[in-house]
């Protein structure tokens, strides 16, 4: 059984982290364009069983991944299920049909550069992105792959890693879950100057 344990921090300067990055010794990866479409479940609420359902589409591939809940305070760490379904634009647009077909619904997109690096670090293959997203900013994501025998080390690890750059107050939101914050927020705005108006 597979686990994904991750965590995510807001960064200032992408440029200086690369730099730390590669100085560490991590190794560069492709830099990709992601768009990502969360859905809703027909019968029962993600946002309340903290779970997701995403269809991705990348430069190269589309990809459908189930994320269960988390199971742990320090970082985000949880059951991963992703499964490739095509390399073409009209595959995404297939398994979204499918999806609407079964009774789920869109929440929303989420659009993103991502420019993938990877480390060995404490024993472990480590895979850093530095994403960037319009309207919520740049982020670092460290993420480790674990069986459930070995999860606690993968959060060590990752904990370590993040030590040692100095972050700190990492962000356990979703990067969905942070587009749909700042989507209310702008709509209460809007709301609140057009009474004025």
């Amino acid at each position: 059984m597979s686990y994904e344990v991750e965590l995510k921090f807001p960064i200032a300067d992408p440029s200086d982290l690369t730099l730390q990055l590669l100085a560490r010794g991590a190794t560069h990866g492709r830099v990709v364009h992601q768009y990502d479409l969360y859905f809703r479940h027909p019968s029962r609420d993600f946002q309340q069983t903290h779970e997701a359902l995403r269809l991705r589409r990348d430069d190269d591939d589309v990809f459908i991944t189930y994320k269960g809940p988390v199971v742990d305070t320090q970082t985000k760490m949880r059951r991963e299920i992703e499964i490739a379904v095509g390399r073409r634009p009209e595959d995404f647009d297939r398994m979204r049909e499918l999806l609407l077909m079964l009774g789920f619904e869109p929440v929303r997109p989420v659009e993103k550069t991502r420019a993938l690096f990877h480390l060995a670090w404490e024993g472990r293959e480590l895979e850093l992105a530095v994403d960037s997203i319009d309207d919520l900013g740049n982020f670092l994501e460290i993420e480790a792959i674990a069986e459930e025998s070995d999860r606690d080390t993968a959060r060590d690890a990752i904990l370590g890693l993040a030590g040692r750059f100095g972050l700190s107050n990492p962000e356990r939101r979703s990067y969905l879950a942070l587009m749909l914050e700042r989507d209310a927020q702008q709509a209460a705005a809007e709301r609140k100057s057009g009474s004025r108006g």
